[in-house]
């Protein structure tokens, strides 16, 4: 049933594709198309607006409108099947989400704005989860990417890993010291089972970090593809040592 109601519009010229908004909407009525943020379920809008403000390009706005009645409980059973398919134990940190609109790989071009890059450092993050025991062995991001699997520590003593490293890769990061798990068997199926151009591993010089290069050594061998791959160590105070 239609009536006038308040609800939200966004601005597909001004939107930059962040994805804030399709995060901040607890409802799920918004979902990323395209690179452009846009209101696909219009029975699930409150009108409460908790994407406004998260909004940094401005592009939302409320409308009143002619629009479908908010339908909440279509919203909890879709919220109740989000928890059911969210992997391990329906934690939300685990939730599959590709953050397309900052790389395609295709094209290989980056969206980001010029303006931003001049006022702040930007992520180069392109997808979530990150650590290697939450990622899917299938998803789309993987298709034609270039593999970046780091040691945790890696990020923090390396002060430019965004730029140099994470820019235009798919970034899969682990410990296997604190892991406590050979990740060898699920590099193996991720570089067997998707289009992957080539894989870049950055270590710390310490030697546990041994584990995490052999196991990405051993599943490029056991994958049966010949791709192009490097192995990069960073010294505890920072530094590259080798590549």
């Amino acid at each position: 049933m239609a009536l006038i109601r308040k609800i939200i519009h966004i601005d597909q010229e001004k939107c930059d594709g962040c994805g804030v908004c399709a995060d901040a909407c607890h409802e799920g009525a918004i979902d990323m198309i395209d690179g452009k943020a846009k209101p696909v379920r219009e029975n699930f809008c409150d009108g409460f607006g908790d994407c406004l403000p998260e909004c940094p390009a401005g592009a939302i706005t409320f409308e009143e409108r002619e629009a479908p009645a908010y339908d909440e409980a279509a919203v909890k059973e879709a919220k109740r099947m989000r928890n059911q398919e969210q992997k391990p134990d329906g934690c939300p940190g685990s939730r599959m989400r590709e953050l397309n609109a900052r790389f395609d790989n295709k094209t290989g071009q980056e969206n980001t704005r010029e303006t931003d890059l001049t006022r702040r450092p930007v992520s180069r993050l392109r997808q979530w989860p990150v650590q290697i025991k939450l990622i899917p062995v299938k998803a789309p991001f993987f298709d034609g990417a270039k593999l970046l699997i780091a040691a945790d520590c890696t990020a923090y003593a390396y002060a430019n890993t965004h730029e140099e490293f994470m820019r235009g890769r798919v970034t899969l990061i682990g410990c296997p010291k604190l892991d406590g798990v050979d990740y060898t068997d699920k590099l193996t199926e991720i570089i067997r089972e998707n289009t992957i151009k080539s894989v870049t591993i950055i270590r710390m010089e310490v030697p546990c970090c041994g584990g995490l290069q052999r196991a990405a050594e051993q599943a490029l061998r056991n994958s049966g593809k010949f791709l192009p791959w490097r192995v990069v160590t960073i010294s505890i105070d920072g530094n590259i040592l080798d590549e």
